[in-house]
Parts: structure tokens; C-alpha cells; sequence
């Protein structure tokens, strides 16, 4: 599913030449391992994760340097990806349960999308005012902190999940 989430985002992957596309990949694998525990057993414990991930790939978008816009469709991408990818699982189900499901993915998703455009917004505003300590504001990317966050996310869900 990677792969094909990839393929479709094409060119914005490398919009910048500081953000490895290697990173963008591991930051979809990311969504898509936390958003797979998000409608299994685990979905209350993960909820948090979610929205960080999501948050944190809004953050990445925005120094990708990706309009607005384009962060709302590569997360709606998600959304496509996933219907396409389930929809005979969902098919099998009964009409009610199916229904139940898709509109549970619909919702995630929703999140998913409102907390990426935190995340950019959040970038964007700290790139107004002089670069902090933490490294916000900071006009060049370092692909190693970029890839810190992503490690810490993983790290927590599969401290949540047991993996």
C-alpha cells in the first residue's frame, strides 16, 4: 500500500531535495501501521499515536514545502487507497457491519486529515518568527531530526501495540 501511496504523490515527495523520498515512505508506512491499529482491539490505547503521526506528517508536508492544500489531498490519498484496498473485505460483511466499518475508516481519516493541517499550520507559523532551540522556525530541514520524530512515533506504538 506504500508503493502505491507513493506513486501516487509522485513528484511532491521530492519537492525539496533536503527531505529524503526514503523518509516520506517510512513517515506513510507509519500512518498506515498506526491506522491499522486504530480499528482493531488496540483503537483507544492508539488514538493519541494517530493524531501524532498525522500531526508530524503535517509538519513534514509544510517543509516539503507543499501548499496547504496539497497536505489535505495526499492524507485524502489515504482515504482512496484504503477503500480500493478493503472494499472486498468490506463487501463480504454484513450490510450493517460494512457500513459500520467504512464509516469508522471515513471518521479516522477525517482526524487524520484536521490534525495534518494542525501540524502544517503549527510549521508554517513557526517559520514566522526566529529560529528556537527546538529547531522550529529553522528554514533548512535536517533529515535526521526529521527522521528522529518518525523513530519516536514508531517507537511508542509498538510500545503500545507489544511488537
Amino acid at each position: 500500500m506504500v508503493k502505491r501511496w507513493a506513486d501516487w504523490l509522485g513528484d511532491r515527495m521530492t519537492a525539496t531535495s533536503a527531505i529524503p523520498a526514503a523518509l516520506v515512505e517510512r513517515e506513510l508506512l507509519l500512518l498506515i501501521d498506526v491506522f491499522a491499529t486504530m480499528v482493531g482491539p488496540l483503537r483507544r490505547e492508539t488514538r493519541a499515536i494517530w493524531s501524532r503521526a498525522a500531526e508530524q506528517y503535517g509538519r513534514h508536508a509544510a517543509i516539503r514545502g507543499l501548499a496547504a492544500g496539497e497536505v489535505v489531498e495526499e492524507m485524502q490519498y489515504l482515504r482512496e487507497l484504503l477503500i480500493r484496498h478493503l472494499a472486498p473485505a468490506i463487501a463480504a460483511l454484513r450490510p450493517r457491519q460494512g457500513m459500520a466499518l467504512l464509516l469508522r475508516l471515513n471518521r479516522l481519516v477525517d482526524r487524520g486529515v484536521a490534525m495534518a493541517v494542525v501540524g502544517y499550520t503549527d510549521e508554517l507559523a513557526a517559520t514566522l518568527v526566529p529560529a528556537s532551540d527546538d529547531g522550529r522556525g529553522r528554514r533548512t530541514p535536517d533529515p535526521a531530526e526529521l527522521n528522529a520524530a518518525v523513530d519516536a512515533i514508531r517507537h511508542e506504538l509498538q510500545s503500545t501495540v507489544g511488537t
